[in-house]
């Protein structure tokens, strides 16, 4: 007997809705599960914003994924009339002797991207709201900026239920056996493709342990003074400090100037973890701000969020077939940077279920 699907997607978050919504586009029949729904507070994919850059230090492969993924997002604003990307530019500060930033150079001039060089006196002369402390130099994208996560993780599976994908809120089981799986939560499907983000490892214990792993991690936003301009887009762009381990973005819909720390936090799980902020995690986000921006030393804190990574141990993504399964595909391992990657990810993955090979860093394996 047929199953009813073509491809059954597991997990509503940005990379398995783009996945559906890719799929669906090519003419399969499209099926797609989640157990708390799109853009939800514990999934990776929830939340306020999301920084597109096309920066990735020597990993060309991310970059020209970015300069597509920035491409396929603005077509699908345009197609929805939904604005879910913001040209705020992206800036990284750099120091000397910093490689990560010279190889985004580098990589970033082979590829065509727009950028700016700045020197320590015009990144002083064009961003006057920033203390640069140590900072000796930058990297400017104009044509980068942000994307409203949970509006457009939603926008996506809206889209795609109205293209024709079977959207169900519905919890998925770990499949057992080898061979060819027939169905999940009793929904049959040719292929299968779980796109579960830090829920992977519990579905796939034995097969994902040390491969990915769940972390715990925290997010600012701060008030900006009444009437100030200088922290709202155009004048204040997204930002990064690739060596502190740090990133911001402005004040977007008058929710408050983001911040929060890219290092990884505590082992997390996001379905029972408790995501209030700790006090010392709060003094340590103010420190940051009033070093970097004095003008918001003393900024009241509006909101918090915890939410988690879910990287690989090369912070590669994860796309490769089920070794026990000849129609079960995993894609994961994105979160912390994968967000942008959405509807180019999605394209890939639609291209490997019609039989292309996944690249050899994406394997379960690695390179």
């Amino acid at each position: 007997m047929a199953a009813p699907y073509d491809v059954a997607v597991i997990g509503a978050g940005v990379f398995g809705a783009w996945t559906a919504y890719q799929l669906r586009r090519s003419g399969r029949s499209v099926v797609l599960l989640d157990a708390y729904g799109p853009g939800n507070s514990r999934s990776s994919s929830g939340g306020e914003s999301r920084i597109i850059r096309m920066g990735y230090g020597a990993a060309e492969i991310y970059t020209r994924s970015s300069i597509r993924a920035l491409e396929l997002w603005k077509q699908f604003c345009e197609r929805t009339g939904q604005p879910l990307f913001q040209q705020t530019g992206v800036l990284w500060l750099a120091r000397d002797g910093d490689p990560y930033p010279v190889a985004t150079e580098s990589v970033l001039r082979q590829t065509g991207v727009r950028f700016d060089r700045l020197s320590r006196a015009e990144l002083d002369g064009r961003f006057p709201q920033f203390d640069f402390g140590d900072v000796n130099w930058g990297l400017y994208e104009p044509e980068s900026g942000i994307l409203f996560a949970r509006r457009a993780v939603q926008a996506v599976v809206d889209q795609a239920v109205r293209d024709g994908v079977v959207y169900r809120a519905q919890a998925a089981v770990p499949p057992s056996g080898q061979g060819r799986l027939e169905s999940v939560a009793g929904i049959r499907a040719g292929q299968f493709v779980f796109a579960c983000g830090p829920w992977l490892p519990k579905l796939f214990p034995t097969l994902l342990e040390g491969v990915i792993r769940p972390t715990r991690q925290e997010v600012f936003f701060f008030g900006a003074p009444p009437g100030d301009p200088r922290f709202s887009p155009p004048e204040f762009p997204a930002w990064i400090d690739f060596g502190r381990e740090i990133y911001g973005l402005p004040d977007l819909e008058n929710r408050g100037v983001k911040i929060a720390p890219d290092r990884r936090g505590a082992a997390f799980d996001p379905d029972t973890g408790e995501r209030a902020v700790a006090a010392e995690s709060i003094a340590a986000a103010r420190h940051v701000l009033a070093a970097r921006f004095p003008a918001l030393a003393g900024a009241p804190l509006l909101e918090t969020r915890v939410c988690q990574y879910e990287n690989t141990a090369t912070a590669d993504f994860l796309i490769d077939r089920h070794p026990d399964f000849d129609n079960v595909w995993l894609v994961g391992g994105g979160s912390g940077h994968g967000f942008k990657h959405g509807p180019a990810l999605g394209e890939y993955v639609a291209g490997c279920l019609s039989g292309g090979a996944p690249e050899p860093a994406f394997r379960l394996g690695g390179a």
